[in-house]
């Protein structure tokens, strides 16, 4: 298959993205605004960040083990949900 799969519901990025923050707060992850301009600061002067990739929704600091944590924790959620709809049918 080749690209991106087309979205069932293109208009659940935004709530995705949602959902993928709260999560991140969560486990205590530095990301989009919770990064402050001072660890950006520190980062970028390590080298372990490229100043000119510096953008609110950026993970390339996060390592994969927590990366795929959030999403783990994202498909969870939305079967948990997705369950209890079902249950109250």
């Amino acid at each position: 298959m080749a690209g991106r799969s087309k979205k069932v519901v293109p208009e659940c990025h935004k709530e995705l993205d949602l959902l993928k923050y709260e999560i991140a707060a969560e486990m205590g992850l530095p990301v989009g605004q919770q990064m402050t301009n001072s660890d950006v600061e520190f980062a970028t002067e390590l080298g372990s960040i490229p100043a000119s990739s510096v953008k609110e929704d950026y993970w390339g600091h996060i390592s994969s083990r927590d990366a795929g944590a959030v999403g783990g924790a994202i498909t969870s959620r939305l079967m948990k949900k997705a369950e209890e709809i079902l249950l109250s049918l």
